[in-house]
């Protein structure tokens, strides 16, 4: 057991704790991605653009509305899935050499319980990045929370438990996406050893970012699915909103398409592709420097340990 709440798992928790400078950093990125995919009227327009209207009709701090419930989320997020990563494999692999298809079983499974354990702080963050939004969709119903507190207050009161929980089955349908990146990630590191002996640290950044960029890609319908449910402030088919159900998001992803074409699913791919790809890029090296100084500081050179 000791293993499991061993400094090294704590320290790749802390790690973890990057992506918070990464989501801070290109935060207003986030906020166009979820005004396009929320707010259907809003006409399918160039980042920038979008984040200058936004500026424009809501003040220059609007893109950074909400940044404190998505960082605590994102916190709690990463320290989960580490966690219970790290844990898992300390208990699984006990010492001897871990596989790629052990890692990928153990990830699916943090992922899962990850979802399972922040969703409802996701949904409240989600609803308080777009209050005070200036919506073109007239069948949106505002929000008027406090603050964190207050709003898991309210949605509790007014929608029941279970609302906090919207968006649950679309959020681990996602727990796919590291899977289909890491698929993707192989087989362009396979192509490239063929034309080379070795890898440097930069070809690795750059084959994971393309991974992640066709990962995030296949999957943007979903997450456009994911952002409606957690906001669930449309007047639609009321009855019909336990739990993100399959039904559910069949209807909204057939409901956009009719309205809008395939491309409707695609609205705010060009924000989240260039969030992902500067995140991917700053983690790198945050990660890289992060984990080097921390272990060291706790005296735990690897070395040590082998």
């Amino acid at each position: 057991m000791a293993s499991v709440l061993s400094y090294e798992s704590l320290v790749h928790a802390v790690a973890g704790a990057g992506s918070v400078t990464a989501m801070t950093v290109f935060f207003p990125l986030d906020t166009a991605r979820l005004r396009l995919q929320v707010d259907e009227k809003r006409k399918s327009k160039t980042t920038h653009m979008v984040l200058l209207e936004i500026i424009k009709e809501e003040g220059l701090l609007a893109p950074y509305r909400g940044w404190f419930p998505v960082i605590s989320s994102l916190c709690c997020s990463n320290f989960v899935y580490f966690y219970t990563f790290n844990s898992l494999k300390a208990l699984w692999v006990k010492g001897q050499h871990s596989t790629t298809g052990k890692d990928l079983v153990v990830g699916f499974v943090a992922g899962v319980v990850n979802v399972l354990l922040t969703t409802p702080l996701w949904v409240v963050n989600t609803r308080l990045k777009l209050q005070g939004a200036k919506f073109r969709n007239e069948d949106i119903v505002p929000t008027n929370y406090k603050g964190i507190i207050d709003a898991f207050h309210q949605i509790i009161r007014d929608e029941g438990i279970s609302a906090l929980w919207n968006g649950t089955f679309p959020s681990l349908l996602l727990v796919f996406n590291p899977a289909i990146q890491f698929m993707f990630y192989e087989g362009l590191k396979r192509q490239l050893l063929k034309k080379r002996m070795k890898l440097s640290s930069l070809d690795v950044f750059i084959i994971g970012a393309v991974a992640k960029a066709i990962a995030t890609t296949v999957t943007y319908p979903l997450q456009t699915v994911q952002s409606i449910l957690r906001f669930g402030r449309h007047r639609l088919n009321p009855e019909n909103r336990t739990l993100g159900s399959l039904r559910n998001i069949l209807y909204l992803l057939h409901q956009r398409v009719r309205r809008f074409g395939i491309m409707g699913l695609y609205k705010g791919l060009e924000a989240k592709l260039l969030q992902t790809v500067l995140t991917a890029a700053l983690m790198f090296l945050v990660y890289e420097k992060l984990t080097a100084a921390t272990f060291t500081v706790m005296g735990l050179k690897r070395a040590h340990q082998h």
